[in-house]
């Protein structure tokens, strides 16, 4: 049973920026990475030209930026908060075992909150990513796969016919 009816097996289409052309090939016997041979044209810029220029962007400095601005205080909140719960189940065994409301006392509800607040913390990650990052790396990625796509097309179409 042949689920790709009308195509010929191994067929790629390239006109996706999220495709992931390092996973094509694995396991297939072929050279997994072609390497570039003598023939290569060295005045032209490569795909590693590419996005090391892309890196360097004013565009992608901001991405990184945002990112880093978000994970590193949440991170270093987050393990604060799991330190000083460990330490105080630790250190201060009659605050913890302190009721609160009939069976449940303080360690529950701080325990508890470790879970409470992971999921929080995943959803303000979610929600900032979507808000603050993925229009812009999603403009970064398609500005990538434009000047590749356009650098094969300058090659003389490699590509194009698979």
């Amino acid at each position: 049973m042949d689920k790709d009816e009308g195509r010929e097996a191994g067929t790629i289409r390239l006109d996706d920026p999220w495709y992931d052309a390092l996973a094509v090939g694995w396991g297939e016997g072929a050279e997994p990475f072609p390497q570039p041979g003598p023939t290569a044209d060295r005045g032209a810029p490569g795909a590693s030209d590419i996005y090391l220029e892309v890196q360097r962007s004013a565009a992608f400095q901001e991405v990184r930026g945002r990112y880093r601005r978000f994970v590193v205080p949440a991170t270093a909140g987050f393990l604060l908060w799991y330190v000083a719960y460990v330490v105080a189940a630790t250190t201060a065994p009659g605050l913890m075992a302190r009721p609160v409301v009939g069976s449940v006392n303080v360690a529950l509800l701080a325990g508890l909150g470790q879970f409470l607040s992971t999921f929080l913390l995943t959803w303000a990650y979610a929600r900032h990513a979507r808000l603050r990052r993925d229009s812009a790396a999603l403009d970064l990625r398609w500005t990538v796969f434009e000047r590749e796509r356009g650098q094969e097309r300058g090659r003389g179409g490699r590509g194009e016919g698979r």
